[in-house]
């Protein structure tokens, strides 16, 4: 990840789960309920990465984290 200067997106790369922007982010509001973009939104430049938005109160975005974060760990045990 590369902080951006004067935006609240970030553009996170995905490429190491194996799985598509979308499968990822399908995967993700199912299983922790988090709503993220899929990269492939933005065309074929995007496949293999996520934007998350930081327009929302803090305690939403800690939760957003906590959870991904909890995904992120399944998915890598599970490999």
């Amino acid at each position: 990840y590369h902080k951006s200067k004067g935006t609240f997106y970030a553009f996170l790369s995905i490429k190491e789960t194996g799985m598509s922007s979308e499968a990822f982010a399908e995967k993700l509001l199912e299983e922790e309920q988090v709503v993220v973009v899929p990269g492939n939104a933005f065309g074929d430049y995007g496949e293999g990465y996520i934007r998350i938005s930081f327009a929302s109160a803090m305690e939403n975005i800690r939760i957003g984290m906590d959870r991904l974060e909890v995904f992120m760990q399944r998915i890598a045990e599970s490999r």
